[in-house]
């Protein structure tokens, strides 16, 4: 293993650059300590160049929104025939779009909260007030309004009140052209993380979100003291082993790879309802998927390591 060239990609041209780039450093370090030779790569038009004239053993994605984890770099490094950490490019399509990510959740049983998708054109054509007081009448209120692609919360907005409704749309738009409005679960904020070793899948302990401001948003997610993080989640037994079945769940029925976080919350009721998969998680200070590796006592570059080993073992 100690003779392995990673390169780990990073930041490119998303709306979650810094986020990434931060995330990078971190899974570079990482990774060095653990004794692999690691590369540092942006994601730009030197890429592949690079890939050709000085191929790694593997690549580690650290690219958090857009190409990272829409599919497209993962396309390209199956042209290239260049193995890699994570999941397909077909699956990352998939989960990167929220509306068929829940859909295929939801015909699978498992439990994600009531939406529409509307496109900005809908608005548009059908008025804007007209379509968002169906959304009410229909979902309710509180409604998360979110757009149905991206990452890190961003362009996400709890939304308690119809005045509301309008800024929050406007908001949600600048990050995408359709709005996703789900009904807002009020509850305990968890996300479980799934690593495969070997081939078989496992969860990691549950991490409980407490956002100071009481939501999760961009702020809170990167900003250190801006939430609070219980590992394991405070929460029934019966309850977290619940999130670990539905964490492998959509892990397995999306088609997901080495690695995925799934961001859900419980309701009152101890439910679980899904909000959404991510294929490349955070490894940033304030990131999940560090602390539930930590509280499980596994080390990241190790972890990863391993995971490097996967992928060139699939190759």
């Amino acid at each position: 293993m100690n003779e392995r060239t990673v390169a780990v990609l990073a930041g490119g041209l998303s709306h979650e650059r810094e986020v990434s780039l931060r995330s990078g450093r971190r899974l570079a370090a990482a990774l060095r300590d653990a004794g692999l030779d690691v590369r540092e790569w942006d994601m730009d038009a030197s890429l592949i160049e690079r890939l050709r004239t000085d191929p790694p053993d593997a690549v580690a994605i650290a690219l958090h929104g857009g190409e990272g984890e829409n599919g497209s770099v993962q396309a390209v490094l199956e042209l290239l025939g260049v193995p890699f950490v994570g999941t397909s490019a077909p699956a990352c399509r998939r989960a990167w779009d929220k509306p068929t990510a829940k859909a295929e959740l939801s015909r699978a049983g498992l439990g994600t909260p009531d939406w529409v998708a509307l496109p900005h054109t809908t608005f548009r054509a059908l008025g804007a007030q007209a379509v968002l007081d169906a959304m009410v009448d229909r979902l309710g209120l509180p409604l998360m309004l979110k757009p149905d692609q991206g990452g890190s919360a961003l362009g996400a907005q709890v939304v308690r009140e119809r005045s509301d409704l309008p800024a929050a749309m406007v908001s949600c738009l600048a990050y995408g052209d359709t709005v996703l409005a789900e009904r807002f679960v009020v509850g305990t904020e968890v996300a479980v993380s799934v690593v495969e070793d070997g081939g078989d899948a496992h969860a990691l302990p549950a991490v409980e979100v407490d956002a100071v401001g009481g939501f999760y948003d961009y702020t809170a997610r990167y900003t250190p003291g801006a939430a609070t993080f219980h590992c394991p989640a405070r929460l029934d037994a019966t309850v977290l082993a619940g999130l670990e079945e539905a964490a492998l769940a959509a892990h397995h029925l999306l088609g997901l790879r080495d690695v995925s976080r799934m961001d859900a919350a419980v309701d009152a009721d101890g439910r679980v309802q899904i909000l959404e998969v991510n294929v490349s998680p955070g490894l940033t200070d304030t990131s999940l998927l560090p602390i539930a590796a930590r509280t499980s006592g596994l080390d990241l570059g190790t972890l990863y390591a391993a995971l490097v080993e996967q992928a060139v073992a699939r190759a």
